[in-house]
Protein backbone atom coordinates (compact mmCIF):
# COMPACT_ATOMS: atom_id res chain seq x y z
CA UNK A 1 0.00 0.00 0.00
CA UNK A 2 1.24 3.36 -0.70
CA UNK A 3 0.49 5.95 2.32
CA UNK A 4 1.03 9.52 2.23
CA UNK A 5 1.62 11.33 5.68
CA UNK A 6 1.54 15.43 6.42
CA UNK A 7 2.52 16.82 9.86
CA UNK A 8 3.77 19.82 10.67
CA UNK A 9 5.26 19.73 13.69
CA UNK A 10 7.69 18.31 16.01
CA UNK A 11 5.29 16.34 17.75
CA UNK A 12 4.09 15.45 14.54
CA UNK A 13 7.33 13.85 12.98
CA UNK A 14 7.45 11.99 16.07
CA UNK A 15 4.15 10.37 16.37
CA UNK A 16 4.50 10.20 12.62
CA UNK A 17 7.69 7.86 12.54
CA UNK A 18 6.32 5.51 15.33
CA UNK A 19 3.22 5.09 13.38
CA UNK A 20 5.28 4.21 10.28
CA UNK A 21 7.45 1.54 12.05
CA UNK A 22 3.46 -0.14 13.37
CA UNK A 23 1.94 0.39 9.78
CA UNK A 24 5.29 -1.65 8.38
CA UNK A 25 4.47 -4.44 10.95
CA UNK A 26 0.98 -4.99 9.52
CA UNK A 27 1.49 -3.72 5.94
CA UNK A 28 5.69 -5.72 4.57
CA UNK A 29 4.97 -3.90 1.08
CA UNK A 30 3.74 -0.22 2.51
CA UNK A 31 5.41 2.77 0.86
CA UNK A 32 5.49 6.16 2.47
CA UNK A 33 5.80 9.77 1.03
CA UNK A 34 5.80 12.13 4.01
CA UNK A 35 5.75 15.78 4.86
CA UNK A 36 7.60 15.73 9.02
CA UNK A 37 10.91 15.84 9.72
CA UNK A 38 14.40 13.89 10.28
CA UNK A 39 12.30 10.90 12.72
CA UNK A 40 9.50 10.49 9.80
CA UNK A 41 12.71 10.15 7.46
CA UNK A 42 14.63 7.89 9.35
CA UNK A 43 11.61 5.53 9.67
CA UNK A 44 11.78 5.05 5.89
CA UNK A 45 9.38 7.99 4.43
CA UNK A 46 10.60 9.70 1.94
CA UNK A 47 10.29 13.37 3.02
CA UNK A 48 8.87 16.23 0.76
CA UNK A 49 9.07 18.85 3.10
CA UNK A 50 10.59 19.47 6.63
CA UNK A 51 8.73 20.97 8.96
CA UNK A 52 10.87 23.45 9.93
CA UNK A 53 9.74 25.29 6.53
CA UNK A 54 6.14 24.96 7.71
CA UNK A 55 5.78 26.50 11.16
CA UNK A 56 3.74 29.55 11.43
CA UNK A 57 2.49 30.76 15.09
CA UNK A 58 -0.24 33.06 15.34
CA UNK A 59 -2.55 35.07 13.27
CA UNK A 60 -0.27 38.05 12.44
CA UNK A 61 2.56 35.20 11.64
CA UNK A 62 0.32 33.46 8.86
CA UNK A 63 -0.56 36.41 7.27
CA UNK A 64 2.99 37.62 6.96
CA UNK A 65 3.89 34.31 5.03
CA UNK A 66 0.41 33.79 3.74
CA UNK A 67 2.34 33.36 0.11
CA UNK A 68 4.62 30.88 1.42
CA UNK A 69 1.57 28.87 2.89
CA UNK A 70 -0.24 29.16 -0.13
CA UNK A 71 2.60 27.99 -2.28
CA UNK A 72 2.77 24.85 0.25
CA UNK A 73 -0.72 23.98 -0.17
CA UNK A 74 -0.84 23.76 -4.33
CA UNK A 75 2.43 22.06 -4.16
CA UNK A 76 0.87 19.27 -1.72
CA UNK A 77 -2.03 18.85 -3.87
CA UNK A 78 -0.42 18.50 -6.86
CA UNK A 79 2.37 15.88 -5.10
CA UNK A 80 -0.76 14.14 -3.71
CA UNK A 81 -2.31 13.82 -7.62
CA UNK A 82 1.24 12.43 -8.59
CA UNK A 83 1.87 9.95 -5.90
CA UNK A 84 -1.57 8.86 -6.05
CA UNK A 85 -1.57 7.17 -2.63
CA UNK A 86 -4.02 4.80 -1.23
CA UNK A 87 -4.81 6.65 2.00
CA UNK A 88 -3.64 10.22 3.02
CA UNK A 89 -3.08 10.22 7.16
CA UNK A 90 -3.21 13.49 8.62
CA UNK A 91 -1.45 14.23 11.94
CA UNK A 92 -2.34 16.90 13.87
CA UNK A 93 -1.03 20.27 12.08
CA UNK A 94 -5.36 21.54 11.67
CA UNK A 95 -4.73 24.87 9.57
CA UNK A 96 -3.19 22.98 6.63
CA UNK A 97 -4.01 19.59 6.97
CA UNK A 98 -7.94 20.86 7.02
CA UNK A 99 -7.23 22.73 3.53
CA UNK A 100 -5.53 19.78 2.32
CA UNK A 101 -8.40 17.19 3.04
CA UNK A 102 -11.78 18.13 0.92
CA UNK A 103 -9.17 17.90 -1.75
CA UNK A 104 -8.32 14.57 -1.13
CA UNK A 105 -11.68 13.11 -0.47
CA UNK A 106 -13.00 14.62 -4.00
CA UNK A 107 -9.86 12.52 -5.47
CA UNK A 108 -11.74 9.15 -3.73
CA UNK A 109 -8.43 8.88 -2.02
CA UNK A 110 -9.25 7.55 1.47
CA UNK A 111 -8.61 9.81 4.56
CA UNK A 112 -7.46 9.59 7.90
CA UNK A 113 -6.78 11.68 10.75
CA UNK A 114 -4.63 10.98 13.22
CA UNK A 115 -4.19 13.14 16.37
CA UNK A 116 -7.40 14.89 15.87
CA UNK A 117 -7.40 18.88 15.92
CA UNK A 118 -8.28 20.93 19.11
CA UNK A 119 -11.86 21.19 18.02
CA UNK A 120 -13.03 20.87 21.25
CA UNK A 121 -10.99 24.44 22.35
CA UNK A 122 -11.92 26.59 19.35
CA UNK A 123 -13.13 26.43 16.39
CA UNK A 124 -15.85 23.65 16.90
CA UNK A 125 -17.87 24.61 13.74
CA UNK A 126 -14.46 22.44 12.13
CA UNK A 127 -15.76 19.70 13.46
CA UNK A 128 -18.75 19.97 10.42
CA UNK A 129 -15.55 20.23 8.15
CA UNK A 130 -14.03 16.91 9.61
CA UNK A 131 -16.96 14.87 9.21
CA UNK A 132 -17.38 15.80 5.41
CA UNK A 133 -13.86 15.38 4.66
CA UNK A 134 -12.36 12.99 6.51
CA UNK A 135 -13.22 8.79 6.66
CA UNK A 136 -12.04 8.21 9.84
CA UNK A 137 -10.61 10.09 12.97
CA UNK A 138 -8.29 8.58 15.42
CA UNK A 139 -7.97 10.84 19.05
CA UNK A 140 -5.45 10.35 21.28
CA UNK A 141 -7.46 12.47 24.18
CA UNK A 142 -9.71 11.04 26.60
CA UNK A 143 -12.31 13.82 26.45
CA UNK A 144 -12.39 13.63 22.78
CA UNK A 145 -14.41 10.68 21.68
CA UNK A 146 -17.55 12.10 23.49
CA UNK A 147 -17.12 15.31 22.31
CA UNK A 148 -17.27 13.80 18.66
CA UNK A 149 -20.28 11.83 19.58
CA UNK A 150 -22.23 14.69 21.00
CA UNK A 151 -21.27 15.87 17.47
CA UNK A 152 -22.87 12.84 15.82
CA UNK A 153 -19.37 11.58 14.91
CA UNK A 154 -17.83 8.31 15.77
CA UNK A 155 -14.20 8.49 15.96
CA UNK A 156 -11.82 6.05 17.74
CA UNK A 157 -9.76 6.49 21.16
CA UNK A 158 -6.28 4.79 20.63
CA UNK A 159 -4.48 5.98 23.62
CA UNK A 160 -1.50 8.71 23.72
CA UNK A 161 1.17 8.02 21.75
CA UNK A 162 3.86 9.31 24.29
CA UNK A 163 3.01 7.04 26.84
CA UNK A 164 4.97 4.74 25.00
CA UNK A 165 7.71 7.11 23.28
CA UNK A 166 8.73 7.62 27.29
CA UNK A 167 8.64 4.38 28.51
CA UNK A 168 10.80 3.51 25.70
CA UNK A 169 13.37 5.76 26.00
CA UNK A 170 16.18 4.80 27.51
CA UNK A 171 19.27 7.78 29.64
CA UNK A 172 22.85 6.92 29.64
CA UNK A 173 23.52 9.81 32.21
CA UNK A 174 27.01 9.26 32.47
CA UNK A 175 27.61 10.08 28.97
CA UNK A 176 24.81 12.93 28.77
CA UNK A 177 26.95 14.83 31.65
CA UNK A 178 30.34 14.00 29.98
CA UNK A 179 29.53 15.04 26.10
CA UNK A 180 28.12 18.38 27.50
CA UNK A 181 29.98 18.96 30.67
CA UNK A 182 27.48 19.18 33.33
CA UNK A 183 28.01 19.87 36.76
CA UNK A 184 26.87 17.46 39.56
CA UNK A 185 24.52 20.37 40.72
CA UNK A 186 20.76 19.10 40.34
CA UNK A 187 19.10 20.59 36.83
CA UNK A 188 16.31 23.16 35.56
CA UNK A 189 15.25 22.35 32.49
CA UNK A 190 14.06 25.56 30.01
CA UNK A 191 12.07 24.30 27.36
CA UNK A 192 11.58 27.52 25.36
CA UNK A 193 9.57 26.35 22.45
CA UNK A 194 10.42 24.78 19.09
CA UNK A 195 10.39 27.91 16.58
CA UNK A 196 12.73 30.50 16.75
CA UNK A 197 9.72 33.72 17.17
CA UNK A 198 8.67 31.62 20.79
CA UNK A 199 12.38 30.89 21.75
CA UNK A 200 12.79 34.99 21.40
CA UNK A 201 10.16 35.30 23.72
CA UNK A 202 10.41 32.64 25.92
CA UNK A 203 13.95 32.46 26.75
CA UNK A 204 14.93 34.96 28.02
CA UNK A 205 12.52 35.76 30.90
CA UNK A 206 13.09 31.87 31.73
CA UNK A 207 16.71 32.28 32.11
CA UNK A 208 16.42 35.38 34.26
CA UNK A 209 13.86 33.65 36.36
CA UNK A 210 16.45 30.41 36.83
CA UNK A 211 19.45 32.20 37.24
CA UNK A 212 18.98 33.39 40.78
CA UNK A 213 18.82 29.80 41.86
CA UNK A 214 22.35 29.72 42.39
CA UNK A 215 22.43 25.68 43.50
CA UNK A 216 20.76 24.82 40.64
CA UNK A 217 22.26 24.52 36.60
CA UNK A 218 20.10 25.94 33.78
CA UNK A 219 20.28 23.81 30.45
CA UNK A 220 18.19 24.53 27.72
CA UNK A 221 16.11 21.72 25.57
CA UNK A 222 17.45 22.89 22.17
CA UNK A 223 14.88 22.36 19.44
CA UNK A 224 16.24 19.58 16.50
CA UNK A 225 15.81 22.52 14.08
CA UNK A 226 17.41 24.99 16.11
CA UNK A 227 20.97 25.58 15.74
CA UNK A 228 22.68 25.94 18.98
CA UNK A 229 24.46 29.40 17.98
CA UNK A 230 20.80 30.61 18.10
CA UNK A 231 20.12 30.18 21.81
CA UNK A 232 23.35 31.53 22.81
CA UNK A 233 22.35 34.80 20.44
CA UNK A 234 19.85 35.92 22.62
CA UNK A 235 20.89 35.22 26.25
CA UNK A 236 23.71 36.69 27.82
CA UNK A 237 23.98 34.24 30.13
CA UNK A 238 26.42 31.62 29.45
CA UNK A 239 23.65 28.29 29.67
CA UNK A 240 24.26 24.45 28.59
CA UNK A 241 22.08 23.35 25.40
CA UNK A 242 21.43 19.92 24.91
CA UNK A 243 20.59 19.47 21.58
CA UNK A 244 17.92 17.24 20.01
CA UNK A 245 17.78 15.05 24.06
CA UNK A 246 14.89 16.41 25.15
CA UNK A 247 13.79 13.05 26.99
CA UNK A 248 17.53 12.68 28.13
CA UNK A 249 17.33 16.11 29.97
CA UNK A 250 13.53 15.83 31.23
CA UNK A 251 14.98 12.43 32.50
CA UNK A 252 17.51 14.44 34.87
CA UNK A 253 15.73 17.28 35.95
CA UNK A 254 14.15 18.09 38.86
CA UNK A 255 12.05 20.99 37.69
CA UNK A 256 11.39 22.54 34.56
CA UNK A 257 9.84 25.96 32.78
CA UNK A 258 8.15 24.80 29.34
CA UNK A 259 6.18 26.29 27.15
CA UNK A 260 2.67 25.86 26.72
CA UNK A 261 2.17 22.96 24.20
CA UNK A 262 3.41 18.87 23.68
CA UNK A 263 6.18 19.38 25.71
CA UNK A 264 3.90 20.68 29.00
CA UNK A 265 2.49 17.27 29.08
CA UNK A 266 5.97 15.08 28.02
CA UNK A 267 7.52 16.86 31.11
CA UNK A 268 4.43 15.60 33.23
CA UNK A 269 4.86 12.26 32.04
CA UNK A 270 8.51 12.24 33.12
CA UNK A 271 7.31 13.07 36.72
CA UNK A 272 9.03 16.33 36.54
CA UNK A 273 7.37 19.52 38.62
CA UNK A 274 6.58 22.56 35.68
CA UNK A 275 5.62 25.68 35.40
CA UNK A 276 3.83 26.31 32.38
CA UNK A 277 4.71 29.38 30.45
CA UNK A 278 3.12 31.02 27.19
CA UNK A 279 4.33 34.99 25.71
CA UNK A 280 3.02 35.70 22.27
CA UNK A 281 2.42 38.23 19.71
CA UNK A 282 -0.06 40.39 21.55
CA UNK A 283 -2.69 40.95 18.39
CA UNK A 284 -2.91 36.90 18.05
CA UNK A 285 -3.05 36.40 22.14
CA UNK A 286 -6.25 38.91 22.26
CA UNK A 287 -7.74 37.31 19.27
CA UNK A 288 -7.62 33.89 20.39
CA UNK A 289 -8.72 35.18 23.87
CA UNK A 290 -12.16 35.96 21.93
CA UNK A 291 -12.00 32.14 20.41
CA UNK A 292 -10.57 29.90 22.80
CA UNK A 293 -13.03 27.89 25.31
CA UNK A 294 -11.02 25.75 27.54
CA UNK A 295 -9.94 27.20 30.86
CA UNK A 296 -6.30 25.85 30.80
CA UNK A 297 -3.57 26.01 28.06
CA UNK A 298 -1.70 22.89 28.99
CA UNK A 299 -3.08 19.41 28.36
CA UNK A 300 -2.07 18.15 31.72
CA UNK A 301 -4.42 20.89 33.33
CA UNK A 302 -7.40 20.14 30.72
CA UNK A 303 -6.68 16.15 31.05
CA UNK A 304 -6.77 15.72 34.37
CA UNK A 305 -9.77 18.97 34.57
CA UNK A 306 -8.10 21.19 37.60
CA UNK A 307 -4.56 22.83 37.76
CA UNK A 308 -2.30 20.34 38.52
CA UNK A 309 0.64 23.07 37.11
CA UNK A 310 0.68 26.33 37.40
CA UNK A 311 0.26 28.18 33.95
CA UNK A 312 1.94 31.36 33.03
CA UNK A 313 0.10 33.34 30.45
CA UNK A 314 0.93 36.98 28.97
CA UNK A 315 0.95 39.50 31.42
CA UNK A 316 1.91 37.08 34.15
CA UNK A 317 4.85 35.70 32.26
CA UNK A 318 7.32 37.49 34.06
CA UNK A 319 10.58 37.16 35.90
CA UNK A 320 9.15 37.65 39.25
CA UNK A 321 6.51 35.46 39.05
CA UNK A 322 8.43 32.55 37.49
CA UNK A 323 10.94 33.25 39.83
CA UNK A 324 8.14 32.68 42.79
CA UNK A 325 6.14 29.73 41.55
CA UNK A 326 9.85 27.73 40.69
CA UNK A 327 10.67 28.45 44.37
CA UNK A 328 7.35 26.83 45.35
CA UNK A 329 8.36 23.80 43.26
CA UNK A 330 11.85 23.00 44.76
CA UNK A 331 11.14 23.65 48.32
CA UNK A 332 8.09 21.19 48.02
CA UNK A 333 7.99 17.88 48.44
CA UNK A 334 5.47 17.15 45.72
CA UNK A 335 3.20 14.36 47.12
CA UNK A 336 0.48 15.70 45.12
CA UNK A 337 1.34 16.30 41.77
CA UNK A 338 2.59 12.83 42.14
CA UNK A 339 -0.61 11.84 43.02
CA UNK A 340 -1.75 13.94 40.05
CA UNK A 341 0.93 12.72 37.43
CA UNK A 342 -0.39 8.94 38.32
CA UNK A 343 -4.12 10.11 37.75
CA UNK A 344 -3.07 11.42 34.29
CA UNK A 345 -1.23 8.61 33.36
CA UNK A 346 -3.85 6.38 34.19
CA UNK A 347 -6.56 9.04 32.24
CA UNK A 348 -4.44 8.46 29.00
CA UNK A 349 -5.12 5.06 28.13
CA UNK A 350 -1.93 3.18 28.88
CA UNK A 351 0.74 1.56 26.08
CA UNK A 352 0.24 0.62 22.94
CA UNK A 353 -1.03 3.98 21.04
CA UNK A 354 1.10 3.93 17.77
CA UNK A 355 0.19 0.05 17.66
CA UNK A 356 -3.27 0.26 17.57
CA UNK A 357 -3.50 3.28 15.38
CA UNK A 358 -1.58 1.28 12.92
CA UNK A 359 -3.54 -1.46 12.95
CA UNK A 360 -6.90 0.54 12.45
CA UNK A 361 -5.66 1.94 9.65
CA UNK A 362 -4.20 -0.97 7.95
CA UNK A 363 -7.74 -2.71 8.35
CA UNK A 364 -9.56 0.55 7.06
CA UNK A 365 -7.69 0.70 3.67
CA UNK A 366 -7.13 -3.50 2.90
CA UNK A 367 -11.04 -3.80 4.29
CA UNK A 368 -13.25 -1.05 2.93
Amino acid sequence: MKYYLISGEASGDLHGSNLIKEIQKSDGNAQFRAWGGDLIEAAGATLVRHYRDLAFMGFVEVLANLRTILNNINFCKQDIMEYQPDVVIFVDYPGFNLRIAPFVKKLGIKTVYYISPQVWAWKESRVEKIKASIDKVLVILPFEKPFYQKHHFEVDFVGHPLIDAIEAHQTNETELKEKYSLNDKPIIALLPGSRKQEIKTMLPVMVEAASSFTDYQMVIAGAPSIPEEFYHSITIEKVKVIQNRTYDLLSLAKAALVTSGTATLETALFGVPEVVCYKGNSISYHIARRLVKVDYISLVNLIVEKEVVKELIQGDFNPENVKAHLDRLLSEEGTQLKQDYHVLKEKLGGKGASENAAKLIHSFVVGS
